[in-house]
């Protein structure tokens, strides 16, 4: 356990920051999941409107240091390529 007064303070805001964090993780699966779902259900429509909602989520995930930035790109990268291969 902390015994500083900054330590407690940094241990705080660990905790607030970790549960934020995970929100924000568990909100960007959530989006995801609903692009793949409407792919494998080979749905245009709704895979390009999940996929415009994702992409923005992913991307400030990215900006906020949730997720690395390379990672936010593969990511979004792969959801756009199974997106577009229902096009042709």
């Amino acid at each position: 356990m902390a015994t500083h007064k900054s330590a407690e303070k940094r241990s705080r805001q660990n905790v607030v920051k970790r549960l934020r964090n995970a929100s924000v993780k568990s909100s960007v699966k959530t989006r995801m999941k609903s692009v793949l779902t409407a792919v494998e259900e080979k749905d245009t429509t709704a895979s390009e409107s999940a996929l415009a909602v994702a992409i923005p989520a992913i991307s400030k995930a990215a900006s906020k240091g949730v997720l690395h930035k390379k990672t936010a790109s593969r990511r979004i990268s792969r959801l756009t390529k199974k997106v577009n291969s229902l096009k042709g």
